[in-house]
């Protein structure tokens, strides 16, 4: 196209530079993509980018500036090593439809000049700023979306259209927002927002970025509530130079590796996977219908583009709606510009990377009540399909495991997972908390109220745990009076933490009094009998706590020694004024 800006926004152009940010797979800390920001806007009279792009649309050059920078950032992209094997993200602004000269076909015009593949593009429009006809921003959606181009909403959840904006126009990708995401490991509410929305956003069959990520607590959060791919400081910072940008980043395949969790399953999700090669988006609708035909029990089938990136699933009864419709075997069959092509029959399916959290993968079915499976990749590449009727299997499975290691009196997690929870402390850099908890005086109660408000006191304890602890703390019961918590943490929230634990000691002695008669409550204590039969005075229920604290130390990866040390504790904080004893391994 015939491009001619004035002399000043040539000159502008060959002043400012464009940085690349890297998008990684939050499971694997291996290269997704890189989004391109633009730099050195100051050194010609910015004070910031929406300040310059301001001024080329009240120049009418917008569009002819930003195809000069989608050059420009092509040039570029093309210098990182391995480009052909990731996303190019681009922002637009916009007001391009408000241009004169926008016209169809200079990106793919460029993409060829560069040699860079359609699907190696990735269009961002932000939901940050104010349009003064949101129509607009949905026709320019519209316009790359049907040009085939993958599209992404940035700053989502912070502008004015919200999920109206996700319903019309059906993005690839979207990215939360920072301001939901800082702090997102101490904020519930930050935490329950993001995880609404990455959910929804699954169930739709949109990838999701967690953006501005600058902590490895942050990063965790993100992959817990199913994010796929992460963005930010904690990664890298945004960098001019090419070279920089690397094909995996070890830092973040350290911290993944070691924060490696137990899995709260024995079974495999590869042995439930249906592996059935998937369809390219461009296949003949004869083929598809002629596969259909040779494999009648194939219920679900996976579409995938040129890169082997998932679009969606294409159902058999769909196509069956066609074969027995005179109208559809005609659209098929059509060879002029209203032949039916396989992109309009791809229905929305959950993604996740098959190194997800097994639980987070029910949650994100059952969320669903029309969902028929997830779509698993392996490094964003298509890997397999779990089917409802597998993933309702595995839940299944699970259910029978967990009801197999729980305590049967208080329905909490029992000793095999408490080893688990420990293993996987051992092998982890993190700092932990663990605690023994021991009822005191649990005997004499016992011997005097009966095995049946004994239960009771055991329950009261377990329901304790539950309500006063945060999800985010493991609970187990040992057996007997005996239980165990344990808790990953930071410097944020260590004290937070403690707190709360101490707490339970005060809860469960002033609500335990409310077990003793009367009379028993008044005098604060019962009599009966010893271990060596003797007539002896007992306190009221109350707890003891055994409380280790576990920084980044070698010394935790001997469990043994661990347990050596509660053990002696317990012990320790009975005779404490306070019921507690604790100690730090630094």
């Amino acid at each position: 196209m015939k491009n001619n800006l004035p002399k000043k926004w040539i000159n502008n152009l060959k002043i400012l530079d464009v940085a690349f940010q890297p998008i990684l797979n939050i499971h694997t800390g291996k290269i997704f993509g890189v989004e391109a920001l633009l730099r050195n806007y100051q050194d010609v009279g910015f004070s910031s980018i929406f300040e310059l792009f301001d001024e080329v649309y009240r120049d009418n050059l917008l569009y002819s500036f930003d195809i000069k920078l989608r050059k420009k950032a092509l040039k570029k992209f093309i210098t990182i090593e391995g480009y052909e094997d990731i996303k190019l993200f681009y922002n637009l602004d916009n007001r391009l439809l408000d241009m004169p000269n926008f016209k169809h076909g200079n990106t793919n015009k460029l993409l060829k000049r560069y040699g860079v593949d359609k699907n190696s593009i990735c269009f961002e429009i932000s939901e940050r700023h104010e349009i003064s006809n949101t129509l607009r921003m949905q026709e320019v959606l519209a316009h790359y979306k049907e040009e085939n181009f993958c599209i992404a909403i940035d700053d989502f959840g912070v502008g004015h259209s919200g999920y109206k904006l996700l319903y019309d126009s059906k993005p690839d990708v979207i990215k939360i927002d920072r301001f939901f995401l800082s702090d997102i490991d101490t904020n519930i509410k930050k935490k329950i927002m993001s995880r609404s929305i990455t959910h929804l956003a699954i169930q739709l069959g949109i990838k999701v970025i967690a953006e501005g990520v600058e902590t490895k607590e942050e990063l965790f959060a993100c992959r817990d509530i199913g994010c796929h791919l992460v963005q930010g400081y904690f990664v890298q910072k945004p960098t001019v130079q090419s070279a920089e940008i690397l094909k995996e980043y070890p830092h973040v395949i350290d911290i993944l590796k070691n924060e490696k969790r137990a899995t709260d399953s024995s079974c495999k999700i590869e042995t439930h996977l249906d592996k059935t090669a998937p369809m390219f988006l461009d296949t003949n609708m004869n083929l598809v219908v002629e596969y259909f035909q040779k494999n009648p029990q194939t219920e679900v089938v996976t579409i995938v583009n040129s890169n082997n990136e998932p679009m969606g699933i294409l159902q058999e009864n769909k196509i069956k709606e066609f074969i027995y419709s005179p109208y559809g075997r005609s659209l098929m069959l059509n060879n002029g510009t209203r032949k039916l092509k396989l992109k309009n029959l791809i229905q929305p399916c959950g993604i996740t990377e098959i190194t997800c959290n097994m639980s987070t993968i029910i949650e994100l079915f059952s969320n669903n009540p029309d969902s028929v499976g997830i779509i698993l990749t392996n490094n964003s590449k298509y890997c397999g399909f779990l089917s409802a009727r597998a993933i309702i299997s595995i839940m299944n499975e699970q259910n029978l495991i967990y009801a197999r290691e729980q305590n049967p009196l208080t329905k909490l997690p029992g000793n095999i997972m408490i080893e688990e929870y420990l293993s996987v402390i051992a092998a982890s850099k993190n700092n932990y908390i663990l605690c023994y908890f021991d009822l005191d005086n649990f005997k004499a109660f016992n011997d005097v109220y009966g095995f049946r408000n004994g239960d009771r006191a055991i329950m009261l304890f377990a329901d304790i745990l539950r309500k006063n602890l945060p999800q985010e703390f493991f609970k187990a019961h040992i057996g007997g009076d005996d239980f165990f918590i344990g808790v990953e943490f930071n410097e944020n929230n260590e004290t937070k933490y403690i707190k709360k634990i101490f707490n339970i000691l005060t809860k469960f002695k002033d609500d335990a009094r409310e077990l003793y008669s009367k009379e028993d409550k008044q005098s604060g204590f019962i009599s009966t009998k010893d271990r060596d039969g003797n007539m002896k005075k007992f306190d009221l229920l109350s707890t003891s706590a055994s409380l280790v604290i576990l920084h980044n130390a070698k010394c935790r990866k001997n469990i043994g020694n661990i347990n050596e040390i509660l053990s002696i504790q317990k012990k320790v904080a009975k005779q404490d004024i306070n019921h507690i004893s604790m100690s730090s391994l630094l």
